[in-house]
């Protein structure tokens, strides 16, 4: 099942070649990243510790079960169940402690009972360890007036993992859980991919730093930090980040430049066909390799993606919104494509629509939408603005995601069901 399939009968719309045109569908433009996009080649060797957001380049296999032996799950007693003759209550002599990081020699059968820690060792003849709360300690007896069921707070040898079992496959991107489950397999080093090198342009003889002096007609750069952030939260290695002036031949000449150095260009702005959008033709004077140029959506109809020699080139609008939208849906999916992670990409869930919408119909809309909690019937409700627009990013750090509002939609009641994508956070 396709992608634009799951939102209900009549479909996203967005691939209807009457509205297409030249256009394509976000289906097959994420298609064309899967097929096209070759992930980096080069691997090594690095600290599970220093290894967050990195992609496995091998899988990790436990080196040993886990737990090593059997252990206590908390602080308490260890006996022997089978010891506990009659209906009770008992009282068990302690005949040894057993602190965690010490092998014991102790034995429990015969009616006696072990002071133990969690994550200590099982004595022998131990088949159930009685926590502290629900013992009467009495000098060297304790006082058990229920019997325990035998194998009560005991973590047994290899629940965790079993020895050489693969625990995390190729392709996994590392987070604090992955990091986590390494370590517990014995896993100190991991083979994982090498950085990815991407390269940002952002042009727009108007753009100014942001928080820098402007004049009336300038505006400050959303973009560059922006994009500075999401590629550092996606663990890449950012080369190079400029400003690209509107000219058609300094464009061409930073883009080369750029692309002997990265494995990935950004650029954002100048995509469009006005007489100032210079960068697709700086890109053509490249010979660049054009794998989709223009995609059935609002915002962000422009988006391309190609090749310049050996690097991709990912190529945003200039708008903000628009940029943040596609760099979402697609630029996300180039960099897990790139860096070989085959871990699920943040999957779209159907929601149901907080108020009415009236659009103009022609275009998927990726319109930002913000978790309002849930209806009746356990159904999440989207809350959101009457329009998306492209330039405005006051309302952004309030949305949770993308809903997805079908092209051929032009009105849509409260409670109607769409498709959301939530946004990545790494």
């Amino acid at each position: 099942m396709t992608l634009h399939q799951a939102i209900a009968s009549p479909g996203c719309g967005c691939d209807r070649q009457d509205m297409l045109h030249a256009l394509i569908s976000i289906d097959e433009a994420l298609a064309r990243i899967a097929t096209h996009a070759s992930p980096v080649s080069r691997t090594e060797a690095v600290q599970a510790g220093s290894a967050l957001g990195r992609t496995l380049a091998l899988p990790v296999r436990s080196r040993s079960m886990a737990p090593t032996f059997d252990n206590a799950a908390m602080d308490g007693y260890a006996i022997a169940t089978s010891a506990l003759t009659g209906h009770g209550p008992w009282d068990l002599r302690v005949i040894a402690r057993v602190p965690a990081g010490q092998e014991t020699t102790a034995s429990v059968a015969g009616g006696v009972a072990a002071r133990i820690f969690t994550g200590a060792p099982i004595p022998g003849g131990a088949d159930a360890v009685v926590m502290q709360e629900d013992v009467l300690r009495d000098g060297d007896f304790i006082h058990l007036s229920r019997r325990p069921q035998p194998g009560l707070n005991i973590r047994r040898a290899g629940s965790d993992l079993a020895r050489g079992a693969s625990v995390l496959d190729k392709g996994r991107r590392l987070g604090p859980k992955e990091i986590a489950v390494c370590a517990a397999a014995g896993a100190g080093l991991v083979r994982v991919r090498r950085r990815l090198r991407v390269a940002l342009l952002v042009t727009g003889d108007e753009v100014r730093r942001a928080g820098g002096a402007r004049e009336g007609a300038q505006i400050w750069d959303v973009n560059t930090p922006m994009l500075t952030a999401s590629l550092a939260a996606a663990g890449v290695e950012l080369v190079a980040s400029a400003h690209g002036a509107d000219s058609r031949a300094d464009l061409a000449r930073q883009l080369g430049d750029m692309a002997a150095q990265a494995d990935l260009v950004i650029s954002t702005g100048g995509i469009s066909v006005g007489e100032e959008d210079h960068v697709k033709p700086a890109f053509m004077a490249l010979e660049g390799e054009v794998l989709f140029s223009g995609v059935a959506i609002k915002p962000g109809k422009p988006v391309s993606v190609g090749r310049i020699g050996k690097a991709y080139w990912l190529g945003l609008p200039g708008n903000p919104v628009s940029a943040f939208v596609t760099w979402q849906v697609f630029g996300m999916a180039l960099i897990r494509a790139l860096t070989g992670e085959r871990t699920r990409a943040p999957t779209r869930r159907h929601v149901v629509t907080a108020s009415p919408i009236r659009r103009k119909p022609g275009r998927c809309e990726l319109r930002p939408a913000t978790l309002a909690g849930f209806d009746s019937h356990g159904r999440e409700i989207v809350s959101f603005e009457d329009a998306t627009h492209s330039a405005r990013v006051g309302l952004l750090s309030l949305s949770d995601g993308l809903m997805f509002l079908p092209a051929d939609a032009e009105c849509l009641p409260a409670g109607a069901l769409v498709e959301f994508q939530p946004f990545c956070q790494s």
